[in-house]
């Protein structure tokens, strides 16, 4: 009987110690946040509810919000609230910028992976960042060097399916566009050659792996409610996380070392082109702060909005244009009219790439209207959003409370009729045409590239290597898919990757 006793009282103490921690939890959850009070966005279920439709997020999100344009999920600290509407995001963007932040809780999330990088920090680090970067970005040495490096990128990938479409055979177009990328923002942003894409990078298909899984594992972190007591144990994804933050690092500490050398062994002759040399010609005037890992942060920042942006995007371009060929046909005439009188037909991938100028690029609006179409119903990055400092009223009406996180959904907004009219799902580059111009929309509307003091500086630069790679290839390739009835589908991270990559076939054009 004794022995039996204890044998119940062990099982009510390990029943005690595992539930209490998830009641616990529960109360933490919806205590004191106002569940019922009007005056606060519906409660739609709870952050850890995410779980359920994890592999497909967005499209959950995009179906509560064609029911409620605003809505709300509960965690442990605070309401973490979603938004369409363009008001409230232009409120939180823009008009009470200051009164939001990133958030403790994003920093917590991000700060293992992205560190005190631009997309991670507020404040003067921001500010600090945000002003270099404009500088460099608006730099005509740096944009004609990136011009210089898209081109021959452009050269390097037309090669390389050109060996494929020979051949007959199927290839993956994501994981090109992602090394064709990786490659270009290696060379403008730290004067290195990678050489991903044809092959003699070494272990930089390694690199490439661990960073994108490194993007995936840090998202799971906000659905994950033991996230922290699994890294403080070094298990599960965090231990994997760990382990490919150690390798990015270290690729990243060496690549900065090496640059560093360089610079000092030819101090005078060097032209410093590259975004990182001229970072760390920045840095001598404070080496305290810019040091290393400041400048390795800066980095890997750069390498999420230089490596993922364009190549997820030209991904889910030639996925549509797969997916509507008749598409494919007006954008290939327009290249074909706008350059096809300068170049012979018989002349070389080198001689068309050269002629792919900035004028050029400039005439080009239908090419330019099929990548915004692209960008507005595939956002590189589909959620975005911001922390309140202090109690707020959104335009819509919605009250915020200090530390509620206030989020927009890139990827829901460009299927929403009430933005985009009835047609908002289709894929139609024609919206935004007028007599053929392209005519852009508010940030607010199509947030795609961020909008307010935030704005994206990258964006015209993106756009200038999209429309040359894309150029390129469609004007000696036709494109269609290895499997029509094969569902195309996303990675649930930071940004929109095809999930398992895009099979396809490329035809040579002829005439």
């Amino acid at each position: 009987m004794e022995m039996l006793y204890t044998i119940f009282t062990c099982i009510a103490i390990l029943l005690f110690i595992c539930v209490t921690p998830i009641l616990v939890l529960i109360v933490r959850i919806y205590a004191g946040k106002s569940i019922r009070n009007p005056k606060y966005a519906p409660v739609v279920g709870t952050v850890f509810h995410q779980l359920f439709y994890f592999n497909r997020l967005y499209d959950y999100q995009t179906e509560v919000a064609k029911k409620t344009p605003t809505s709300r999920l509960l965690s442990p600290e605070q309401s973490e609230t979603y938004t369409t509407d363009s008001r409230n995001i232009e409120h939180i963007l823009k008009t009470n910028f200051s009164k939001y932040s990133k958030g403790k809780r994003n920093q917590e999330v991000l700060r293992d992976l992205f560190g005190e990088g631009i997309f991670a920090v507020d404040g003067e680090k921001w500010k600090q960042q945000r002003k270099l970067s404009s500088f460099e970005f608006s730099a005509r040495v740096l944009r004609d060097f990136s011009c210089t490096v898209f081109r021959k990128r452009a050269t390097k990938l037309v090669s390389k399916v050109s060996d494929f479409s020979l051949a007959n055979q199927v290839f993956d177009m994501q994981e090109l566009l992602m090394k064709s990328s990786l490659d270009s923002i290696f060379k403008v942003g730290f004067g290195v050659d990678l050489n991903s894409l044809d092959g003699s990078g070494g272990d930089n298909n390694n690199f490439i792996k661990a960073f994108d899984d490194s993007n995936e594992l840090t998202y799971w972190r906000y659905v994950d409610p033991f996230w922290k007591l699994k890294r403080y144990f070094n298990v599960g994804s965090e231990f994997h996380l760990k382990r490919n933050i150690k390798y990015i690092q270290e690729f990243v500490d060496e690549l900065i070392r090496t640059r560093r050398k360089q610079l000092e062994m030819k101090e005078d002759s060097m032209d410093k082109e590259d975004i990182l040399s001229r970072f760390l010609v920045e840095s001598k005037k404070d080496p305290e702060k810019m040091n290393d890992q400041y400048l390795r942060d800066i980095i890997l920042n750069f390498m999420l909005a230089g490596k993922d942006s364009s190549a997820n995007t030209l991904s889910w371009f030639f996925y549509m244009l797969c997916k509507n060929p008749l598409i494919q046909v007006k954008v290939v005439e327009e290249i074909r009219q706008v350059i096809g009188n300068n170049i012979k037909d018989n002349g070389s991938t080198d001689d068309f790439v050269a002629s792919i100028t900035e004028e050029v690029l400039e005439k080009m609006h239908y090419l330019h209207a099929t990548l915004t179409e692209t960008l507005r119903l595939y956002p590189a990055v589909p959620v975005d959003g911001r922390c309140a400092d202090a109690d707020d009223v959104l335009p819509d009406g919605f009250h915020i409370r200090k530390g509620d996180g206030v989020y927009y959904i890139s990827y829901a907004m460009g299927r929403m009729p009430y933005i985009w009219g009835n047609d908002a799902e289709d894929f139609r580059p024609e919206r935004w045409l007028k007599d053929g111009i392209f005519q852009p929309e508010s940030p607010f509307k199509f947030i795609a590239f961020h909008a307010g003091p935030r704005i994206c500086l990258g964006k015209d630069f993106a756009y200038r290597q999209m429309k040359i790679l894309a150029t390129a290839l469609l004007h000696f390739f036709r494109f269609k898919l290895s499997d029509d009835t094969k569902e195309v589908t996303y990675r649930t991270m930071f940004t929109l990757h095809i999930n398992e990559g895009l099979p396809v076939h490329a035809v040579p054009r002829r005439g």
